[in-house]
């Protein structure tokens, strides 16, 4: 059992545990080392019996360790403690994206290109180093304080064109590619879609397919119209519409090729000062309020 004050390794000596998780127990910890603050994670005792979950923990670890970028959460070291493995990972102050939808409903259409600005950005390096994250949801990006996102949670990342074996749907459903939950082989254009559904759910507060059942929104996924955000938010711009529609187009050839081409369709948009004039709400318009 890790207690406080444990040193691991000979190296990360444990201040005090930050989370637990369905996977792993966080702790902050003090590299002696490189005198950095850590985030130490690892796997809890009793997932070890099923080689599966040992397999997405280790799958972690490997995918992640190679890439080093700001939108990216670093790691830094790993290894294994009481047989267990672990993780040193870049100590992160922040919320999730998803802690912030949850308070704030939504972002401003300025916010929300910003965060897809720096998620495109991370995602193109991610894919440049031949890996597809596969579960990209605003429950694992990183909001920080000064506004910088961070992509974490590489459980289930795997490199491009590797075939998905099983019957099971790998990712999240909401955010899941129709081929995904064909079980087509590992692509580009996953990550493309999900990243659509987040742009879509930043701007409108709401996921773009729900239901009762996991199958319902699989159907929903493959099948229906995507709906576009300025229905729900009249004052989201076409240029955004469009942009979030070809990410989220079924076919996947359809959609943009790279992360980086999604990118420059954002800051073209951005770049049309129209779009971002602020709009006045009807009480600011009748009496003047700030």
């Amino acid at each position: 059992m890790i207690k406080i004050g444990d040193k691991i390794d000979d190296r990360y000596r444990i201040v005090s545990r930050i989370a637990t998780g369905g996977m792993a127990d966080v702790y902050e910890a003090n590299d002696l080392i490189s005198k950095r603050i850590v985030s130490l994670k690892v796997m809890k005792e009793e997932l070890m019996s099923n080689q599966e979950n040992v397999s997405r923990f280790l799958n972690e670890t490997a995918s992640a360790a190679s890439l080093n970028h700001p939108n990216v959460v670093r790691v830094y070291g790993r290894g294994t403690i009481e047989g267990r493995p672990y993780m040193a990972n870049e100590f992160i102050r922040g919320q999730t994206l998803r802690d912030k939808l949850n308070f704030a409903g939504a972002l401003s259409l300025f916010d929300a290109c910003e965060v897809m600005l720096q998620l495109t950005s991370g995602v193109d390096y991610v894919h440049r180093h031949g890996i597809v994250h596969r579960d990209l949801k605003p429950d694992n990006l990183f909001y920080m304080s000064d506004g910088t996102l961070k992509i974490s949670d590489f459980g289930i990342a795997a490199p491009i064109g590797t075939t998905n074996e099983g019957d099971s749907i790998q990712g999240t459903i909401y955010y899941c590619a129709p081929e995904m939950i064909m079980g087509a082989p590992v692509a580009i254009s996953n990550d493309i879609y999900s990243m659509g559904i987040i742009f879509y759910e930043m701007l409108t507060g709401s996921v773009p397919f729900d239901g009762q059942s996991v199958e319902e929104v699989a159907m929903k996924q493959m099948r229906k119209r995507f709906p576009e955000a300025s229905k729900t938010v009249p004052s989201v711009p076409r240029s955004i519409d469009k942009i979030i529609i070809q990410a989220c187009r079924k076919r996947a050839e359809e959609r943009f090729m790279t992360a980086m081409e999604m990118n420059q369709a954002i800051v073209r948009a951005m770049s049309d000062t129209e779009n971002f004039k602020e709009r006045k709400g009807l009480l600011r318009k009748l009496f003047g309020f700030k």
